[in-house]
């Protein structure tokens, strides 16, 4: 895949930066992810790695731990011991014509923020941006915020420091980053960090890994190949256009290239000691969301594989409402994304969704009510990463089944019970043998059951809830979370197909 001059210039640049530190015959040196003020993850083995020169010892000091090793090409790696939570400690590395510090360190709890513009917005642009920037003085959370890097190839470094979450760090920090790590340190009461690495517009083909994606013959043709052929029509046009009289606007290369993203801003954290990751993403993808339901999937081994931690936990914000409401049900490609979210976990392990129906815009891709987000994905965490007995999730449908002309739904995660808020149930359909969904009538019958029919519907073949670009619902469980909407059919989607 070919790149233009000025984009070949820049990767290339980046990359000798990133990487030069790696050759042999370099001083002593480590990733940008270790810095003052960072947060080390308890309670399992913390890598800590860099650069040296070939042969050199290297000596690691941590609270009551030394380790040696020496460097081999030029870069070397140990590991520390399972550490408790606390601090503040030091962190020094050390060889016989060097020495490097690291002060105010941390041992908590470690977190991966990552996603689309919807994660990198920050929190002085949200709902009550005022009040939470001046309530965010807490030494125990601390911040990441990776540098924006596109790379053709795997770099071993990123651009970015650890800081103190006070009001002058956080204001332009993610936030739903913000949120999450708030809720979750109050709860936890131990220290987090928060590395947030995300990119406004990306798909979810830029953050994997370009192995990944040429494993599978479905995602070199539409991915990979599909780029390669969308360049060589762009410089086919380019060099038209540059032959033409240029009244015509110049033609524009195609915006992301797959893998570049992992590439330049998760690669090279690897493998930093983490809990989990925070993901929200899924805008860019709607219109391929039949794809997404292996993609998303296929992310999450990426992540998981690469980074040699096992199956950490994996927590996605399901779409918000966008889009006009419709008056009539319809079929919605991003409704099929949220599906797609939510069968992702259905399939893998530790990897929990948290639903937002409530903080839509349809006027706006980017809803300013963060706080109930991250505030969702602590509660995630909490349930999934570290096995608090509380109510984590909303109702997520169980079962379905047809009893005369009424479908009857059992629902999961329903706490101390359904509820409708602002009265009657809403955004429920319902179809017969000819498909035709028509707005139904629902009502709660049982702690965890809802039945629904219409006079139009004789006999019940499929019921779906919230299924629209902008969902209009109140069905929530007693505990104060919505439930995900669904579909218990499996029509053909409107996305199949689409590259």
């Amino acid at each position: 895949m070919r790149m233009n001059l000025r984009t070949t210039v820049f990767v290339f640049f980046v990359a000798a930066v990133l990487t030069c530190a790696g050759q042999t015959g370099t001083e002593l040196r480590l990733p940008a992810i270790f810095s003052h003020n960072m947060v080390l993850q308890q309670g399992v083995p913390v890598p800590i790695w860099g650069w040296a020169n070939d042969g050199e010892t290297v000596t690691v000091t941590f609270r009551d731990q030394k380790v040696v090793t020496k460097a081999a090409g030029g870069k070397w790696m140990v590991r520390l011991k399972k550490l408790k939570a606390g601090g503040p400690d030091v962190l020094t590395v050390r060889t016989k014509t060097a020495s490097i510090q690291f002060t105010n360190v941390m041992v908590g709890e470690v977190w991966v923020c990552s996603g689309q513009s919807n994660m990198e917005w920050p929190l002085n642009r949200t709902e009550n941006a005022e009040a939470a920037i001046a309530g965010a003085n807490n030494p125990n959370l601390r911040l990441f915020t990776v540098r924006k890097v596109k790379a053709a190839a795997p770099t071993n470094d990123v651009i970015g420091a650890w800081v103190e979450c006070t009001p002058e760090t956080v204001a332009n920090f993610s936030a739903v980053g913000y949120y999450f790590g708030r809720d979750l340190q109050a709860a936890r009461r131990v220290p987090v960090g928060l590395i947030h690495a995300s990119w406004g517009g990306s798909p979810a083909e830029a953050w994997m890994s370009e192995k990944v994606l040429a494993a599978n013959p479905r995602y070199k043709a539409e991915i990979l190949d599909g780029y390669a052929q969308a360049w060589r029509e762009y410089e086919e046009a380019l060099a038209k256009w540059q032959q033409s009289d240029k009244t015509a606007r110049q033609p524009t290369p195609p915006r992301w290239r797959p893998a570049e993203l992992y590439n330049g801003m998760i690669a090279p954290l690897m493998p930093f000691a983490i809990r989990g990751v925070i993901w929200y993403q899924g805008e860019s993808n709607a219109e391929r969301a039949e794809q997404y339901r292996s993609l998303f999937v296929d992310l999450i081994r990426n992540w998981r594989r690469d980074w040699g931690q096992g199956d950490f936990p994996f927590l996605c914000v399901q779409l918000a409402p966008y889009k006009a409401i419709k008056p009539e049900p319809g079929e919605s490609s991003w409704a099929e994304l949220r599906e797609a979210q939510l069968l992702a976990t259905k399939r893998l392990p530790k990897v929990g969704m948290v639903v937002i129906t409530d903080v839509g815009d349809e006027k706006d891709i980017h809803p300013r009510k963060k706080e109930p987000v991250g505030v969702r994905l602590a509660l995630a965490a909490r349930g999934i990463a570290y096995g608090e007995r509380i109510v984590y999730s909303g109702p997520v449908l169980k079962q379905f089944k047809v009893k005369g002309n009424k479908a009857i739904l059992r629902f999961a995660h329903v706490g101390s019970g359904l509820e409708a808020k602002d009265g009657e149930l809403k955004g429920f359909a319902i179809c017969g043998p000819d498909k035709k969904f028509v707005w139904a009538n629902a009502k709660i019958v049982g702690k965890d059951t809802i039945e629904v029919s219409s006079p139009l519907v004789d006999r019940p073949v499929a019921v779906r809830f919230g299924w629209a670009d902008y969902p209009v619902v109140n069905l929530w469980n007693k505990e104060g979370l919505p439930a995900t909407p669904f579909r218990t059919d499996n029509f053909p989607m409107i996305t199949a197909g689409k590259k």
